[in-house]
């Protein structure tokens, strides 16, 4: 039974800690218009406490769909080593693209949260927004990354339990073609 509570209170600290990442609106720097982008579906943006030094940066878009309760989760990596992934969120594949040869962002006709709920994780620590404060061990390794890349997932289901049961899909381009395996692995 104390194991129980323990566990519903992590659980809820986490949940917590979570929804202070939601967003609703895109401010108006980054709008081709004037007006500030309001969020038509679910998106947050906040930071997976991995260890007492590394944190990985975190963008989740809700799906779009009628399903969107049941639809797939799927992990977006760009790779580099040393590429944010959302170089993938804003130029290629998220609900909001920048607009070629501008600053602004438009919405994206195509995007992947038109039936998939998408976790764009920037990995290794020290890459995009994510961090590695640990000065003396600045350095990663293909199994160093997928170790954090899981501990980050297991984070982030801890914050968006009603995920645990839909299917997940983990992908990527360039170097994360070694991610990916790994992670999966």
């Amino acid at each position: 039974m104390k194991g129980a509570l323990l566990f519903a209170t992590i659980l809820s600290v986490a949940r917590t800690a979570i929804e202070t990442d939601k967003m609703t609106f895109l401010p108006v720097p980054l709008s081709e218009t004037s007006e500030n982008i309001t969020l038509t579906t679910p998106m947050y943006s906040g930071y997976l406490n991995i260890s007492e030094t590394k944190a990985l940066h975190y963008v989740f878009v809700g799906s779009k769909s009628e399903n969107a309760a049941t639809d797939p989760v799927v992990i977006w990596f760009n790779g580099g080593p040393g590429c944010s992934s959302l170089l993938g969120y804003f130029q290629e594949h998220g609900p909001y693209v920048i607009e070629d040869n501008t600053t602004a962002l438009i919405e994206n006709p195509y995007p992947w949260n038109k039936e998939a709920n998408m976790l764009y994780l920037e990995s290794p620590a020290g890459v995009g927004f994510s961090v590695n404060t640990n000065e003396s061990a600045p350095a990663f390794s293909d199994m160093s990354q997928s170790i954090d890349a899981f501990a980050a997932l297991e984070v982030w289901y801890a914050g968006f339990p009603e995920f645990i049961d839909n299917s997940l899909f983990v992908s990527g381009e360039s170097y994360a073609g070694l991610y990916v395996p790994y992670l999966s692995w």
